[in-house]
């Protein structure tokens, strides 16, 4: 199986994560964690280009590229070895990210990024859990952890953007989205997970 984790900023992905982790040891489930824009070295060194404020505008383009980028590697050297192997991968985002943030947030034509999809992921999650709570909510538990990366700096209206698209997909595609409410308890939200899975 593999299993995406998507949301905005300070939704729970990795707490949700670490608790589907957690399950999947006790049933004796091999798996592997991972996660988008990074799970290999050079894309690890790639997400550090794309997360670090450094003073130059990353022109939009650059940014779909350089996601990409990183992802074509992390298939090929992660995902696609494990899930040969028979292990689980579950991965803190993944394509859905691209189109909410690269296509809500950034404004890119959908074509654009499904043009990348097409020629460049062999492997799509099997279920992908989004985990929706309102921005606000979001980013105030965001802002909690430290300096913020150059996502998170983004202006409330960019995360609403966000959203909308995360919202569309959701619905286009209900047989492998599944929305929970991140607003919940983390051992509640928890729960939803596992009863889906």
């Amino acid at each position: 199986m593999f299993i995406s984790f998507e949301g905005t900023e300070g939704v729970g992905k990795s707490t949700l994560i670490q608790g589907v982790a957690a399950h999947l040891d006790t049933l004796k489930i091999e798996y592997i964690l991972t996660r988008e824009p990074g799970g290999t070295p050079l894309a690890e060194q790639i997400r550090g280009l794309l997360l670090t404020p450094d003073g130059e505008k990353i022109a939009p383009a650059c940014e779909l590229l350089l996601l990409f980028a990183a992802r074509a590697q992390h298939i090929s050297q992660v995902i696609e070895p494990a899930l040969a192997a028979g292990k689980w991968v579950l991965c803190d985002r993944f394509v859905d990210a691209s189109f909410a943030y690269q296509c809500g947030g950034r404004a890119l034509p959908t074509a654009q990024v499904q043009v990348l999809v097409d020629q460049f992921v062999s492997v799509l999650p099997n279920k992908t859990f989004w985990l929706d709570a309102p921005v606000e909510i979001g980013m105030a538990r965001a802002s909690k952890r430290g300096a913020l990366d150059r996502f998170e700096q983004e202006r409330l209206e960019f995360f609403e953007r966000v959203r909308v698209v995360y919202t569309e997909r959701a619905v286009a595609e209900s047989n492998r989205i599944i929305r929970v409410d991140a607003t919940l308890a983390a051992s509640d939200v928890l729960k939803a997970v596992l009863n889906h899975l």
